[in-house]
């Protein structure tokens, strides 16, 4: 299935090949302020096709993952693995993807807080 999604002013905008049937709730000091609720796919199943003038990277802790956001309306919508080694995932924020109910979805806690 193809998924579309994008921040809230649209100017960063995805396009997600594949099923978006679950996600997870991390409770790590990041994930846990911006609410997101994330699903892992391949990085090769993310086609960004805005990236936007102004989209951000922060990275913490053992730097692993790359949590991209938009300055301008502050949204979120994916996140990447940067590391080189082995496959790459990218993370989408189901609550940034058009005409997906998350509460249909299967929710997974994670306890990112102890990884």
């Amino acid at each position: 299935m193809l998924y579309k999604g994008s921040c809230h002013c649209g100017k960063v905008a995805f396009e997600v090949k594949g099923e978006l049937a679950s996600a997870l709730r991390c409770n790590c000091s990041i994930c846990s302020r911006k609410g997101a609720l994330l699903s892992a796919v391949p990085h090769k199943a993310l086609l960004v096709l805005a990236w936007g003038d102004d989209l951000g990277s922060y990275t913490f802790g053992n730097n692993a993952i790359a949590h991209r956001f938009r300055r301008s309306c502050g949204v979120h919508p994916f996140a990447e693995d940067v590391r080189d080694d082995g496959e790459r995932s990218a993370y989408i924020n189901i609550n940034c993807v058009a005409d997906l109910d998350p509460s249909t979805l299967s929710i997974f806690d994670f306890d990112g807080r102890s990884a």
